[in-house]
This record gives C-alpha cells, structure tokens and sequence, in this order.
C-alpha cells in the first residue's frame, strides 16, 4: 500500500538520514551528501534536506511533545519510527504543510521501514498533532531546542546576547558566496546570477561576497562548473581580510579543511607562496579538490601533517600565519544543526589544549614582523578572547593588532561576530603581530 502513497518513500529516507545522524553519530552534511545524489526530483532533494534539518533544528521540543503523547516511549528496536515522528511533527510545524499533505504519507513511511504495526500509531499522534495545543515547556533547553550545557556556556559568556543566538542558531541560513579563481569579479557573477532568475544582494562587509537569501542548488550557480564562484559564509570570507597578506608573501594555512580560505590566500598571494596543512588527508583531497575546480592548484602546495608538532615546520619561516582553529563550531549551528547533538561540553578540554598548541607551535615559525591571525567559527569565550588572552601573557613577543568594526564587537582581545549578525556565522578573530626585537 505504501508504494500508491506519495512521499511515503521520502519520509522513510529521512527518518533512516536522521537515525544515522542521532543514532549514529554521523555528519548531516556527509549523509546528505550521499544520499541527495541519488534522488532525480530536485524538489524531492529539498523536501528532505528541509525536514532533517527542522528536525535537528527543533529536536529537543519535538522529543518533549511525544514524551507526553506517547504512553511509553518506543523501544530501541523502534528508533526509525520515532525519528520518523520527528519528521512528521518538523512538516506540520517548521515547515507547515498541510496535514493531508504529510500525515498520510508519514504513517505508510513506517511500513517502508518494515515497522507496518507502527502504521496506525503514527498516524494517530500525527493527526492528535495537527488538532490540539502542543504541551509547551518551561524549560529554555527545551523549549529553545539546545542542550543544557550550551544554553549555560551561552548564558554565562553573552549574557545579554543568549536569548538571540539560540534564536538565530534555529533559523535557516543564507547562501553566501564569493566570486572566486583567479579572475574573481562580483559584478560579472552577480549579473550572471540575475540573468539566470536568481536575486544576489552584495555588502560592504567583503568585495567579493554576494548573498542568495533564498539558498540554492550549488551545480544551478552560473559560473560553478567554470570555478568562478564558491560557497562561504561572509564571517568566514573576512578571515583573509583581517590577515590581510601582501601579494609577496608566504603564507601558512595551518587547519585549511575544507579550503575557502586557502583559495582566498592563493588569489591574494599571486607572487609568493601558500603552505595549507591539514591533519586529515582526507578532508585535505576537499582542499585539492576545490583548488582544482577553482583553477588555482598549482599555487598553493599542501600537506597533511599535525601542526601541533613543533618539529613539522623546523627551518620554515612565514611572512603571515592562518590558524583557523578546530574548534566547538558553536558559532555556525544554523548551517550545521547537528552539532548540537553531537558536541558535549567536555569536548571543550581537548580542544582548548589543541588550539594553544598551535599557537604555541606555529609562532615560532612567524617572522619577526609577521601576521597571525587566530580564528575560530566558535561564540564561546574559552576558544577565544580567553584563549588569544592565555596566549600573550605566556608570549612576550606577541602583541595584538586592532581590527575595524567589520569584524563585530570588541573583546578583550580580537573582535567577536555572533551568530545572524549581517546575515553571517558566529566568528572569532585575533590579529597578532610579532615585535621585532633590536638586532633583528
């Protein structure tokens, strides 16, 4: 019977996409990435990336409404029925369709998934959702939808700021891209995108940025199978401008997965030389892999090597240095929402310790006179002001540089964007300068 019921084939892909992320502990954006290729509908491709990412975004007030419909909760065996529920009650309430446009189609998706018992009880819960009041809690976590230990870091680092980040971290965000390769040109791009139905509006902010409110398919971009345009988000793309490298210089990329920012280096850097390091050789094929499309592979040389190790880079010196840190990624969950069920606060050890090795370990290879600068996608304090704060009490030739107001708000040390602000990520920059001593 499921197959004479439209969509009921969909919604069972995405309660298997959401299992493989909630239960699984996998990437969103890696599952998506394996699975959308496989969907010839373009607008079947949407509607399931639409309900996994309501439900990650909305989870922990979906979970809340059916702990008080159902009568116990349904066993582990089960698990794709419940996150199937989940994305029945994402279509009624983030999405909005119609009930006789989700419900039918939801339920017979239990019998896809082999759980055809199950049928009568989703149907059920979702037809009781799409009539009656939803029990509401009083609970900020759960009612905001993020767990307890980040809504408490959030409370307690931006006190007046908390209410409007886990408001933005749940609201979808824009398209940002950036003319790109080496004959990037924002007027040629935005014309191009205008002509092909799309409305690109630009910002003082960054030259080569344009922004697409609306989203779109990126192989639909005018100008993508030619390497003109990549996809970046405004608070990424001003990392190179805070560094701001001459044309001359050698550069290091130390963390450059996924490769926005190396390429960004590569076009700025046209007479001198760009290193990009990454730990993983796999997401450093993603770096190559993006060089390559964007025509710009042969000037930057990479590696895949730890760059906490003081010894990788012995005998190197840079004119500027990029860290852009690993970090809690706090700052970009709008894009990514599972990164709320799958970071915990005590992830945030580990990761203090590794962003100060490489602080500690790249500065030494900074030229007397050179650049560094310390980003991260982060809004926490630890990963940030009080991380590049710890860094210059412990290093006496490191001395901060200012940035201007299009970096966002001034903290103790470098400048912090928030999530939604200018239409951007959450974002940190630290600019340091090494003191040139007598002598040198």
């Amino acid at each position: 019977m499921s197959a004479a019921v439209p969509g009921a084939a969909l919604r069972a892909q995405a309660a298997r996409v959401l299992v493989a992320v909630l239960g699984d502990g996998r990437s969103l954006k890696a599952t998506l990435a394996e699975q959308l290729p496989a969907i010839a509908d373009p607008r079947d491709r949407a509607l399931l990336e639409a309900i996994c990412f309501a439900v990650l975004r909305h989870r922990r007030r979906y979970e809340f409404v059916l702990a008080g419909w159902l009568q116990k909760p349904l066993g582990r065996r089960d698990f794709a029925v419940h996150c199937l529920l989940l994305a029945g009650l994402a279509q009624l309430d983030a999405l909005r369709l119609p009930a006789h446009a989700a419900v039918a189609a939801t339920a017979e998706a239990a019998r896809v998934l082999g759980r055809s018992g199950l049928v009568g009880l989703v149907n059920a819960l979702l037809r009781r959702a799409g009539r009656e009041a939803w029990p509401e809690s009083a609970d900020p976590a759960v009612a905001t939808s993020h767990p307890d230990w980040l809504v408490a870091a959030l409370r307690a680092d931006w006190p007046g700021e908390a209410d409007a980040i886990l408001a933005a971290n749940n609201r979808p965000a824009p398209l940002w891209l950036r003319a790109a390769g080496p004959g990037a040109d924002r007027e040629r791009l935005g014309a191009a995108l205008v002509a092909a139905g799309f409305a690109p509006t630009s910002t003082p902010l960054a030259g080569d940025a344009l922004c697409l409110a609306d989203g779109a398919a990126v192989e639909r971009l005018p100008g993508w199978a030619e390497g003109n345009v990549a996809v970046q988000d405004i608070a990424a793309q001003l990392a190179v401008a805070a560094l701001d490298p001459p044309a001359d210089a050698k550069v290091l990329d130390a963390c450059a997965a996924p490769g926005g920012k190396t390429a960004q280096l590569a076009e700025r850097c046209r007479e001198g030389e760009v290193l990009a390091l990454d730990v993983s050789p796999r997401r450093l094929r993603q770096v190559q892999q993006l060089l390559q499309r964007l025509r710009l592979d042969a000037r930057v040389r990479t590696r895949a090597v730890d760059a906490t190790d003081p010894g990788v880079l012995a005998g190197r010196d840079f004119d500027a240095i990029l860290i852009d840190a690993p970090c809690s990624a706090t700052g970009i969950i709008r894009r990514q929402p599972d990164i709320k069920w799958h970071r915990r606060a005590d992830d945030l050890p580990p990761l203090l310790q590794t962003q100060a090795a490489l602080l500690d370990a790249l500065w030494p290879r900074l030229r007397p006179g050179g650049r560094l600068l310390y980003a991260t996608c982060s809004v926490l304090q630890d990963e940030n002001s009080r991380q590049t704060a710890a860094f210059l009490a412990r290093t006496p030739d490191a001395v901060e540089l200012p940035l201007d107001d299009r970096f966002g708000r001034r903290m103790p040390v470098g400048r912090q964007r928030l999530p939604g602000e200018d239409g951007g990520d959450g974002f940190y920059y630290a600019l340091l300068v090494k003191r040139v001593t007598r002598g040198e």
